[in-house]
């Protein structure tokens, strides 16, 4: 089967979303694909992972954002080829679609940067299932250890210390620290570990020194070891090896070491560089690629300035609301206009009352409980639906005044 759209969007994250959406209410008929039903936030799927937050806060079906957009049709559908000169978009089931304009915001995936066993053994937290599979494999060795003491210690590895990294070794370290006492043992809680590599010397690479060392500091205060300027040589069932031929004993270890473009972006003829990504004009089109847009973390993006975009919520966000625009405008005939980002800054989450943020272009900078409300504002105000913002804060609230953990864990390890 073969059919035609105006407009084509790969990908339902925060660009394709926005861009779908946008699209709908300027009535331009959209074709949203994606592999999954729902729309995921990605940026929270660590607290999915240590329970403390459920799949509903941080996924929301893709039926029910458009439900309202009678001019945007939700495909679930797995995208196998794209033929970027063509236009046209193949579905694993063999259907063909093709488009006046195509939007790929297809995401990205895990970059293992070919170490050995990292790929079979590790566990990113990229998507909804990634978070479901490292939080049963967690509930698993923590009950295996509290059944059998002898059996020793056990160590979670978080091989990463930009924002996922940090905030995923904070985030497990007080579930051991304070969770762990309250629904096992004390004696377990000690047997707990956790320790963040990174090749780098410092956490938190694209903050100011002050925010780095913060960081630093309340990550030691909740005893996670951190082994910095030391990289992963390979990742076995058993454990992890370092460059300084040290090893890391763990059946838990977390890959938080970057991203690059998926298998589709690969095949589709359109010209890649930095991350296996796309780079894109000001305009966020393809330049030698008539009617075709990259958007989110499947694009290299420039500011104003040249200035290359980091891969954040906020940034795929813009982009999508201006990619809509500019479609409207070619559409209509008209001139497009060059993309610009306004600058929010970034943030990371370090624990429970501890956050550091750099807010703005000229990098307001905070620390502690301040840049913790902030950064709940800011996830607040990003997250898709009012129910999941509902439920997102009242955890939020129940888990700071509480070691109280009332989600559970439902699926399987993957190994």
């Amino acid at each position: 089967m073969r059919t035609k759209y105006p407009v084509i969007v790969v990908g339902a994250g925060f660009a394709g979303v926005e861009t779908a959406t946008r699209l709908s209410r300027r009535g331009v008929r959209v074709l949203l694909i994606d592999r999954n039903s729902y729309h995921q936030f990605q940026p929270l799927l660590y607290q999915v992972a240590t329970a403390q937050l459920g799949v509903s806060d941080v996924a929301r079906p893709l039926r029910s954002i458009t439900r309202k957009r009678r001019w945007v049709t939700v495909l679930h559908a797995d995208v196998t080829a794209i033929d970027a000169k063509a236009r046209t978009v193949t579905t694993a089931d063999g259907d063909t679609f093709t488009a006046r304009v195509l939007v790929v915001a297809s995401g990205a995936e895990p970059n293992f940067f070919n170490t050995p066993g990292a790929e079979e053994n590790a566990y990113p937290l990229y998507s909804v299932k990634d978070a479901i599979n490292f939080g049963a494999r967690m509930v698993e060795l923590l009950e295996d250890a509290h059944r059998e003491p002898q059996s020793g210690d056990l160590h979670a590895v978080i091989v990463g210390g930009g924002p996922t990294g940090v905030e995923t070794a904070g985030a497990l370290a007080e579930t051991f620290k304070y969770v762990v006492p309250e629904y096992f043992s004390p004696d377990l809680a000690a047997r707990c570990h956790v320790h963040l590599v990174d090749m780098v010397p410092n956490l938190l690479s694209a903050f100011a020194e002050p925010n780095q060392k913060y960081a630093e500091k309340r990550l030691r205060e909740v005893d996670v070891d951190l082994r910095l300027g030391v990289g992963v040589t390979e990742v076995s069932p058993v454990g992890v090896t370092l460059a300084d031929e040290t090893t890391i004993p763990s059946g838990l270890v977390v890959w938080a070491g970057g991203l690059k473009a998926g298998p589709i972006i690969q095949a589709s003829g359109l010209p890649q560089g930095r991350g296996g990504r796309v780079d894109v004009g000001m305009d966020l089109s393809v330049p030698g690629f008539p009617g075709v847009y990259v958007l989110g973390d499947s694009a290299n993006m420039i500011d104003a300035h040249g200035t290359a975009l980091p891969q954040l919520g906020s940034v795929a966000k813009q982009s999508g609301i201006w990619a809509a625009q500019n479609i409207v405008a070619d559409l209509k005939g008209q001139p497009r206009q060059p993309f610009r980002y306004l600058d929010k800054g970034f943030m990371a989450m370090v624990g429970r009352g501890a956050a550091v943020a750099e807010l703005g272009r000229r990098r307001f900078r905070m620390q502690g409980f301040p840049a913790f409300i902030a950064w709940l504002a800011v996830h607040v105000a990003l997250l898709s639906g009012w129910w999941q913002k509902v439920r997102a804060i009242l955890t939020w609230v129940q888990d700071y005044l509480s070691n109280e953990r009332s989600q559970v864990f439902i699926g399987t390890d993957r190994r």
